[in-house]
């Protein structure tokens, strides 16, 4: 089977799409440098039958020698800052990893004969819709809005670029908001649940109309890889589920599951830049080739929620160092 490189193989998507392509019999290289954000828990079913390499893609020489030791014949990248608050604060780090670290690894792949460069992106890209009858379609202009936005925007043009100019097999998948088992808990649907589970009070920005399309990991996972094995060279895929919810509602069907009281929502100023709605048309994707989600909303939430019932101990580490992180950036 094929040699598929992975970077940011060891985060919340890329190490559900790890599993589906081990499981698929291809020959799977992770690289991952293992921030905040990056946990080999993830993989643990799968150690024994991935090579891992723990390598920071912003440094060139280290791509280069992951690259020659391993000579894969596709690379899937989902290494990337992808904290929207995060990069509001620390914008810097998100144009290195996303920027510089996507040319690096079009630049060594350009060297090597890969059949299929894989570019995962996000719905963000496209910036914000005002109506409701609107749809994001893969020929939208890019109006990103917030620094992390706009660093994977530009990452989307490097990857266009490198197409274009080298004629590297550059594709481009665009996913819609992701959610389900193992997802950090600083993220939005996390932080509902753990705070709910407390019976902490639940921050929601602004008024929780903005609205966003959810797609299941695992969904998403299946759908890249769908992508990788019947994609056509220099096109885009969005990828998303078509269930699209208001902040608010998302709120609340979690606490109804969980039989918890809607008092607990406290709604706290907006965040800059924050996007009012996404919606992706997604009708390239499942027509050309034949690839449809899955997991309905309300039982993607009731897998996530089990998880993270059933996975305390990993989320109390991982909120002491969401702690730890918080406490420098006041300090």
């Amino acid at each position: 089977m094929k040699r598929v490189l992975v970077t940011g193989g060891a985060g919340f998507i890329g190490s559900w799409f790890v599993k589906l392509a081990v499981e698929k019999g291809y020959k799977v290289i992770v690289v991952d440098t293992l921030t905040y954000a990056g946990d080999l828990e993830r993989l643990k079913d799968v150690q024994n039958n991935i090579k891992f390499y723990k390598t920071d893609i912003t440094d060139l020489n280290l791509v280069e020698e992951v690259f020659g030791k391993e000579n894969p014949d596709i690379v899937v990248h989902f290494a990337a800052e992808s904290h929207v608050d995060r990069s509001i604060l620390e914008p810097a780090i998100f144009i290195k990893t996303n920027v510089e670290g996507t040319f690096n690894l079009l630049e060594v792949s350009r060297k090597y004969p890969i059949e299929k460069f894989i570019n995962i992106s996000t719905d963000e890209v496209y910036g914000e819709l005002e109506n409701l009858e609107d749809q994001f379609t893969e020929e939208t202009c890019l109006k990103p809005n917030s620094p992390y936005s706009s660093s994977k925007a530009s990452a989307d043009m490097l990857g266009r670029a490198y197409y274009k100019t080298y004629k590297l097999p550059v594709i481009t998948v665009r996913p819609s908001n992701n959610y389900g088992p193992w997802q950090y808990p600083e993220k939005f649907i996390p932080v509902i649940i753990l705070k709910a589970l407390q019976n902490q009070p639940i921050p929601v920005y602004g008024n929780g109309k903005n609205r966003r399309e959810w797609i299941f990991v695992r969904d998403c996972a299946e759908g890249v890889l769908t992508v990788m094995e019947k994609g056509k060279i220099g096109e885009i895929y969005n990828l998303g589920s078509g269930e699209e919810k208001e902040n608010i509602e998302v709120v609340k069907t979690i606490l109804e599951i969980l039989g918890k009281s809607e008092d607990l929502i406290t709604f706290v100023k907006d965040r800059p830049g924050h996007d009012l709605r996404y919606r992706m048309n997604s009708e390239k994707i499942k027509k050309e080739l034949e690839f449809t989600p899955k997991t309905a909303f309300e039982e993607g939430i009731r897998q996530t929620i089990k998880f993270y019932i059933e996975n305390m101990e990993w989320v109390k580490q991982k909120e002491e160092e969401l702690k730890t992180f918080w406490q420098k950036v006041y300090e």
